[in-house]
């Protein structure tokens, strides 16, 4: 392709932080709404019972296929044809509408019992949330093109829209009526899933035709000899696009546009790859939702205590949605375009490789920094953020707080094992994907293990033990594996994990300060912790000169082109 992976990658990252965070700040909102009116035993339905229904369904359907598609799209474009890659795409629906049956008699029949009050309400929102989750997944297609041809604006517009639109209904329907907001949380999810499929096939209805009518320009001016100089609007839409194979919108439905590779309808080796994905993505959903799924299926916490902790963990959470999750997706997708699964990394091109390692070092330095931050700050402020957010009542006998300080030491881990693993995922073998779900399956039996023991010993606290332990053991494996791929050439990305004596000694100064300051008032309070931060992103961008000059050096280029 001629489109810069790399610069995409970055300026995609960019946007979904952007993107997450004003989404949040009204996700955030609405919650702090729905405590403080509503109810805690709601908000606990919703956000942890709901919600974990439509990501277990989503995850399963499409996560394993996505991975593979955007692997085989960079490595084996002679062997799956576009043809191939829609058509395998398109499997999402059926197994999602499949996943569904299971799924709802599950959290309908065989999960603890909601309150009477709410028992209506909740089967009515089983019943739409999976709606909306086969709704969502017809326009999976359109995504994966965007995604592979750097359609970054258009992914951002989407889910702009996408929470807009769940976020407006939801609230029109609350504030009216406060004893309806299960209902209003269904209704929601099936506008937002509407959303996403007008907004996705609208576009490339109107990028097609345009396209097509760019090439007719063309040709034209080819015939008539003449030079042909694109417009801003033109070269922004069509730019490096001598690769995009869609004609008409309806070649991105199944079956529709042929194959080059004998008529076949799927690839074999694609097939192959997705498989050990499902495997692998099953392991990785439990461990991902594994407290979850916990709540549900044994009483260990009410449902107002299911909100507590959910509460927690969205704030404690910020980081890793905000910034994490974003550059974890750009970084998976930058090295599956340039690093081979297949092939050794001492016969890769040798430029590529460096390029990957001083990639892979400058990101686990940068996640692992901010890790470091979320930590030291938030022993000293978690309680003062929950009063804000809250209100007394919310932080009334220190459960909420002990929850947010112990979940800022799993934010530095989750901020290391999210690149360190990703970047595995997105290298390995699919015999090397095998191998390593056998250690996932360990992984996952020994976390749901530690969370029913760890919570009876230590309460909803208990989670978040099980989940450092588990990070930890997925951490040394990956770390491991990087160490070994890379040692042979003399490269190490893992120094990416040393912040630096400067900066390490600034952040422990700035923690025994904070703590000094604690207990003073609030402005005093608030002022020396914006001080101290201030004091630590300075040390930072001080010992890290040439990864600062790195970033506005590609920032600079973005924001040209």
């Amino acid at each position: 392709m001629g489109r810069n992976v790399l610069e995409s990658s970055l300026l995609g990252a960019g946007f979904s932080i952007i993107f997450q965070i004003l989404c949040r700040i009204l996700t955030f909102g609405i919650n702090a709404y729905i405590v403080r009116n509503v109810g805690r035993e709601v908000l606990g339905i919703m956000n942890v019972r709901l919600l974990l229904l439509e990501s277990t369904l989503l995850f399963l359907s499409r996560e394993a296929i996505n991975r593979a598609a955007l692997s085989a799209n960079s490595q084996q474009r002679d062997k799956c044809s576009w043809a191939q890659l829609i058509n395998q795409m398109w499997l999402t629906v059926p197994i999602c509408a499949a996943l569904c049956a299971p799924c709802l008699y599950i959290w309908l029949h065989w999960l603890s019992a909601v309150d009477a009050p709410f028992s209506a309400q909740y089967e009515f929102a089983c019943y739409a949330v999976a709606l909306s989750c086969v709704l969502e997944l017809v326009a999976e297609s359109t995504v994966f093109v965007a995604q592979v041809f750097c359609f970054v604006k258009l992914k951002i517009v989407v889910n702009t829209l996408h929470i807009l639109v769940r976020s407006a209904i939801f609230l029109w329907i609350v504030i009216d009526d406060r004893s309806a907001a299960i209902s209003a949380f269904a209704i929601a999810q099936l506008a937002s899933a509407t959303t996403i499929v007008l907004g996705q096939f609208g576009f490339f209805l109107f990028y097609i035709k345009s396209f097509n009518e760019f090439k007719l320009h063309q040709q034209q001016v080819r015939k008539s000899k003449a030079a042909h100089v694109l417009n801003s609007w033109q070269r922004s839409l069509f730019d490096h696009m001598e690769d995009f194979p869609f004609t008409k919108l309806s070649q991105l439905l199944p079956g529709v546009l042929s194959s080059s590779n004998g008529g076949a309808l799927f690839n074999r080796e694609l097939q192959t790859l997705t498989l050990s994905f499902v495997k692998q993505g099953v392991l990785k959903q439990i461990l991902t939702e594994g407290e979850k799924y916990v709540m549900s299926v044994s009483p260990v916490l009410s449902f107002g205590e299911q909100a507590t902790y959910d509460v927690v963990n969205n704030l404690g959470s910020m980081a890793a949605r905000f910034i994490f999750r974003p550059i974890e997706d750009s970084a998976y997708f930058y090295f599956t375009q340039t690093i081979a699964r297949d092939t050794r990394l001492a016969k890769q091109p040798p430029e590529r490789v460096r390029q990957a390692s001083s990639v892979l070092n400058n990101l686990l330095l940068g996640v692992s920094s901010i890790g470091l931050l979320v930590f030291t700050f938030g022993q000293n402020y978690s309680h003062t953020l929950l009063l804000l957010y809250g209100g007394e009542d919310f932080v009334a006998g220190g459960l909420p707080q002990r929850l947010l300080q112990w979940h800022c030491l799993a934010i530095y881990l989750l901020s290391v094992n999210g690149i360190s693993e990703g970047y595995m995922f997105a290298t390995n073998t699919s015999r090397d994907i095998d191998k390593y779900n056998y250690l996932m399956a360990i992984f996952s039996i020994s976390f749901l293990i530690l969370s029913y023991i760890l919570t009876g010993i230590f309460g909803p606290v208990g989670f978040i033990f099980a989940n450092c332990i588990n990070m930890l053991g997925r951490i040394l494996y990956s770390t491991s594996y990087i160490w070994h791929q890379y040692q042979p050439l003399g490269l190490n990305p893992l120094q990416g994990l040393w912040p630096g004596k400067l900066f390490g000694g600034t952040l422990l100064l700035a923690g025994l300060i904070c703590y000094m300051y604690r207990d003073a008032v609030f402005g005093t309070h608030m002022g020396v912790g914006l001080a101290a931060g201030i004091l630590c992103l300075l040390a930072w961008a001080l010992a890290h000169r040439e990864l600062m000059h790195l970033a506005w050096k590609y920032g600079r280029r973005i924001k040209i082109e």
